[in-house]
């Protein structure tokens, strides 16, 4: 169960958006996408500590990127698709936005062409 942090959604964006900012943490969340995995085991293809890998974990976290299970001895992660599904959303507004501003452009470009021609 992720650790539930009381945040509006512009900080969770925010969270969101600093966790993806890190190369380290977008390859470890495309390695969760395949399957859960520990500690030791995200870890592996980094040139980096335990501890370093853990940081970043907490990061993820934090931003309700990832979870942590429990399965006897391992506390596998996993990929929280939740906080990527409002990040998501998020980017699909802005470029229904944009492509409202090029639709409206095109139409006064075509407008401005009939225009010239008459």
């Amino acid at each position: 169960m992720p650790e539930v942090i009381d945040m509006t959604q512009a900080q969770r964006l925010d969270a969101t958006f600093a966790a993806l900012a890190d190369p380290t943490r977008r390859a470890i969340l495309a390695r969760l996408a395949t399957g859960e995995a520990t500690v030791s085991e995200l870890a592996e293809p980094f040139d980096i500590s335990q501890p370093a890998i853990s940081r970043h974990l907490k990061v993820l976290e934090r931003a309700g990127l990832i979870s942590t299970g429990h399965d006897a001895q391992r506390r596998p992660r996993r990929v929280e698709a939740k906080a990527l599904e409002a990040a998501t959303d998020w980017l699909q507004k802005l470029r229904d936005r944009w492509e409202e501003s090029y639709q409206r452009l095109d139409g006064l470009l075509e407008e401005m062409k009939r225009t010239q021609k008459e």
